[in-house]
Parts: structure tokens; C-alpha cells; sequence
């Protein structure tokens, strides 16, 4: 698998860039429209690649940060969301803006993506809720998998505990005495 590609802007059309590297090869890129706007021909850049290899297709993703190739690959985890999805989520908002709209449940702010629905924009929302996991403090990640263990959906125990701050054994307490109403 590659990892990252370095190499100078060739060219840029259609969201997709065209990395040469030192070598001469020229490699085609799909980016997010964030991304493709922040660059320039004939600038060296590192891209972070996730591949997709399908039967008939084999892309490369680009990405210049670890968090917005970490949101891309989470999203192709999610059923119904492809690439071109993903990516169009990516050109739309930020990854921390992403994570803002999971937080509040903000169902508008998915569905302003192209292609994706109601239904689409609560089944990200929905799924997504693992994200905002990954990306807390190591307290509260022990404190919602011991409550998991002890049956509470893992939705439920984050928005308890959204922005609690303190001891494993505290943050079970509060969302014990939150959850159990």
C-alpha cells in the first residue's frame, strides 16, 4: 500500500491533481475541493493516499493532513457512503466542522453535501458517534467502553457525557446517575 506520494503539482483540473514525481512518473489524485484550492502548479507537496482498488478502477485519494485522510477513510466505513461521497464531505466542510455537525446532530449541515439525503445525512450522524470517540481524552474512552460493557448504547453515553472532564470512575458516576433516569 502507499502511504504518501511527494512530489511537485503537474497539473490541477476537474478536483483531481496531477502529481509528478522525481522519477517522471505523473500521478492523478482526487482531492477535496478545499485541498484543490490551496494548491499550485509547480508546488512540491507530500499527499497522505488512501487507495481504493475496485475490479475495473484503481484511485488515489490525496490528503495533506492526517485528521481530513482519517474522516475520509472512517466515512468509507459507513454504509451508502463512497469515495465521491466522502469527498464531497470533505470539499463542504472541515473536519472539524464535520465533527461539530456530528456533536449537535446537525442533519442540515450534512445535507448540504451533494448527494446526500435526510436519511444518508442521520445514518453518518448516527455512525459517525465512533469519531468523536477516537478523538477524546483516554478517561472518558475508558469510561464509555466500561458502559458500553454494562449495555448503554454508546450515542446515549456520549451525549452524557459531552464535555465532562475528570476520572474514569467520576464520568461513570455522572452518566450512571444521567442515564439512569
Amino acid at each position: 500500500m502507499i502511504y504518501a506520494i511527494e512530489g511537485e503539482i503537474f497539473d490541477k483540473n476537474d478536483g483531481k491533481i496531477f502529481l509528478k514525481i522525481e522519477c517522471g512518473i505523473i500521478y492523478e489524485i482526487n482531492v477535496s475541493l478545499l485541498t484543490f484550492s490551496k494548491l499550485e502548479i509547480n508546488e512540491k507537496i507530500v499527499f497522505l493516499i488512501t487507495e481504493i482498488i475496485k475490479e475495473n478502477e484503481y484511485s488515489l485519494y490525496g490528503f495533506l493532513e492526517k485528521e481530513e485522510k482519517k474522516l475520509f477513510d472512517s466515512l468509507l466505513k459507513i454504509n451508502g457512503v463512497g469515495p465521491k461521497a466522502a469527498l464531497g464531505i470533505l470539499s463542504t466542510m472541515t473536519p472539524s466542522e464535520f465533527i461539530n455537525a456530528i456533536q449537535n446532530n446537525d442533519i442540515n449541515a450534512l445535507k448540504k453535501v451533494p448527494g446526500i439525503g435526510p436519511k444518508s445525512a442521520k445514518r453518518i450522524i448516527v455512525e459517525m458517534g465512533e469519531f468523536e470517540v477516537e478523538n477524546l481524552n483516554n478517561e472518558l474512552t475508558q469510561a464509555i467502553i466500561a458502559l458500553e460493557n454494562l449495555g448503554f448504547k454508546k450515542m446515549d453515553i456520549i451525549k452524557v457525557l459531552r464535555g465532562e472532564k475528570g476520572s474514569v470512575e467520576e464520568l461513570i458516576k455522572k452518566a450512571l446517575k444521567r442515564l439512569g433516569r
